[in-house]
């Protein structure tokens, strides 16, 4: 895969630079290690693959993940890979390696956390668009690997229709109009902030809405009007909270009937998973 190539060859450049002075110092270059890493918190695991290319590009001869990715284990300490080769190499490609396997393992632990926190209702947790640069393919990768949903990938993918959007449209039904007019195949989604707003976008027969930072009260009076346009024959739109979710918040916003919740923190604001990489032979 070249993306996940090209994306650690700029990760390991960042962190080796001329070289690792430090090993070159003091680790003999013809030394052969096994090295573990050890999960250390509980948790979910993601990123094997951006791991097993850090090593294998830094000259490690062999990666083996012991653990399958998406398993939450409360069991720790526990062995979840093993990395062979030059000591040198294995040192080489710790730190990058272990960056993304904590990180990614994070937003995949955090995720479950949510998905858990939202089993009181049916709704389904949804990743969104605040992910790091450059990493977004494999962060959804990971809240995938946590047992929730991607949202759309990018802008290309499908339609949401912003408040921008709206105001620069001339309101709710015009843009919901204009979409369906240059993109007759695609579902359309359009954030709404209040009763107005939900009233207009059901009446101009939006796939889906994005109801914006609304209260409890808010989220079931939207829930309650989408189900009255459905049975009197119209579409049944789904309906999407967003913000002020948290784990906290999150079994009441699943209790109102809606059938997403999306929640930038999966991948903005994951705590990484704590792993090390600790020796255990040399030849």
């Amino acid at each position: 895969m070249t993306e996940l190539h090209d994306l650690v060859a700029r990760a390991l450049a960042e962190d080796l630079g001329s070289g690792d002075v430090t090993a070159e110092a003091v680790v003999p270059a013809d030394v052969d290690s096994t090295a573990r890493i050890v999960q250390k918190a509980p948790g979910v695991i993601s990123g094997f693959a951006a791991a097993a290319e850090a090593f294998q590009q830094a000259g490690a001869k062999r990666f083996e993940s012991l653990v399958g990715e998406g398993e939450w284990s409360d069991e720790i300490p526990r062995d979840i890979a093993i990395v062979s080769g030059s000591a040198r190499a294995i040192l080489a490609g710790e730190r990058t390696a272990l960056n993304f396997l904590a990180h990614l393992s994070g937003v995949a632990t955090l995720t479950a956390q949510f998905v858990e926190a939202a089993r009181p209702g049916r709704a389904r947790v949804l990743d969104t668009r605040k992910t790091t640069p450059g990493l977004r393919s494999l962060e959804k990768a990971a809240v995938a690997a946590g047992g929730a949903d991607n949202h759309r990938m990018g802008l290309y993918d499908a339609i949401l229709i912003k408040e921008n959007h709206s105001a620069l449209a001339g309101g709710v039904a015009e843009a919901v109009r204009r979409s369906r007019e240059a993109q007759p195949g695609m579902p359309v989604e359009i954030e709404v902030r209040d009763t107005e707003e939900v009233q207009a976008a059901l009446a101009a027969g939006a796939d889906r809405l994005l109801l914006d930072n609304m209260n409890i009260g808010g989220l079931r009076s939207a829930v309650a009007a989408r189900d009255a346009a459905a049975s009197d024959g119209g579409a049944r739109a789904e309906l999407e909270a967003s913000g002020g979710v948290s784990l906290t918040t999150t079994p009441e916003i699943a209790s109102t009937g809606v059938d997403f919740i999306s929640v930038g923190a999966l991948t903005h604001s994951a705590p990484a998973l704590d792993l090390s990489l600790l020796f255990d032979e040399t030849s």
